[in-house]
């Protein structure tokens, strides 16, 4: 597939309230991005509240070469913002509610969108109030057959359910998730058979094979933090051990491995070139604090 693909991040952009101050994020706005960087037209598919901190996102959204065109303003629920602490280099969140990203809208703007989007990328969080809900569906419905429907899973407790994800994942080809939610996505949607929720490398190949059974999936991504990742298709598997790095905080690290995984795939890329590259990109965020470096 050749020329510039338009790559959405469609969800949550919201203020990580860190112990070092304010951080722009939301793993599609993260993702959406990383993808402008990797030379695509990232589009932000999300909402804010016309509020200071919603000014103050778009303000620092014009300084990346992102779209925010399908940005959409809400009169009257505030920006979101999540409280952050980091804790051995891994971040621990506390979501605020109601968020103008719990009020996504369908509008004819973003079915047009929709039907020239070459890869989306969408998790469970954005998906837990109705209104949002049924707006990612109806995207994702819009979609043409070859567009990459990435959904990164993303668990943040109490936000997600068994029929949430098992009602989600047949919209999705490509399904990423990390090595701690590979454990909770099977017993909720499999139960715990032959071992899968077990943590080890053979569990995970398995837990990925069984989703690729019952799901209309193309590829699932298994990322493993420092350890790298698993990529599994019907027909093959990849394992990658990792970029060394020297870890800042973690936060948007996994978003930055899906945008170049998926900038690879768009471009007929081999798993091990989707691994590198998605393990490269994941490392150096890691180094760096905050979610969209500079």
């Amino acid at each position: 597939m050749s020329g510039t693909k338009t790559v959405v991040g469609l969800g949550e952009l919201l203020w990580d309230l860190l112990p070092a101050g304010d951080r722009l994020g939301g793993a599609p706005a993260n993702f959406a991005v990383m993808a402008a960087r990797l030379g695509n037209r990232g589009v932000i598919a999300s909402r804010l509240g016309a509020d200071m901190r919603g000014e103050r996102a778009r303000h620092l959204l014009r300084t990346y070469p992102v779209d925010l065109n399908s940005l959409q303003l809400d009169a009257e629920q505030p920006t979101g913002t999540v409280s952050v602490e980091v804790f051995n280099g891994e971040p621990c969140y506390v979501i605020h509610a109601p968020a103008a990203w719990d009020f996504l809208e369908w509008t004819p703007a973003w079915h047009t969108l929709a039907t020239k989007t070459d890869a989306v990328c969408f998790g469970t969080l954005a998906q837990r109030e109705p209104r949002s809900r049924e707006a990612i569906r109806r995207f994702l419905g819009a979609t043409r057959p070859e567009c990459v429907r990435v959904f990164d899973v993303n668990l943040r407790a109490p936000f997600f359910s068994a029929r949430t994800i098992g009602e989600t994942l047949p919209l999705a080809t490509v399904f990423k998730l990390n090595q701690d939610e590979v454990p909770i996505v099977i017993e909720m949607l499999i139960g715990n058979a032959d071992g899968i929720v077990e943590r080890t490398e053979a569990a995970l190949l398995r837990a990925a094979r069984s989703l690729l059974a019952r799901y209309p999936l193309q590829l699932v991504a298994i990322t493993m933090g420092a350890e790298g990742s698993l990529l599994v298709t019907h027909e093959a598997s990849h394992r990658h051990w990792g970029v060394a790095a020297q870890v800042v905080d973690t936060v948007g690290a996994g978003d930055a491995f899906t945008a170049a995984l998926v900038d690879a795939y768009l471009h007929g890329a081999t798993l091990a070139e989707m691994n590198e590259a998605g393990n490269r990109w994941g490392a150096w965020v890691a180094s760096m604090p905050g979610a969209m470096p500079t």
